[in-house]
């Protein structure tokens, strides 16, 4: 599944960088889809892996390996994303 949408990828390794979700259009081949990622840390649970200023977009990192979790389906984080953006969106209305 993408992290942002939730839709299961479904192309075969290795995963190339210019390579997208078909649904939302994120780069698959990233941090956030590697099995060496961890969330809220700047650094990787690889330790020879160099880390991308933006852990979103795609990358060359000799690393990478996707994480088996992200072949099915699920929720995703557009949702919440969402619901951030919702919520920042009607506090900055207060202030207009």
């Amino acid at each position: 599944m993408c992290w942002y949408c939730g839709s299961p990828v479904t192309d075969r390794e290795p995963l190339g960088r210019s390579l997208r979700c078909g649904t939302c259009g994120r780069d698959l081949r990233c941090c956030r889809h590697c099995r060496h990622f961890i969330e809220n840390a700047s650094s990787c649970a690889e330790s020879q892996a160099e880390v991308p200023r933006d852990r979103d977009r795609g990358n060359f990192c000799d690393w990478f390996a996707l994480d088996a979790r992200f072949r099915s389906a699920s929720k995703g984080s557009s949702g919440a994303l969402a619901s951030e953006k919702n919520a920042r969106d009607a506090f900055n209305s207060l202030f207009k």
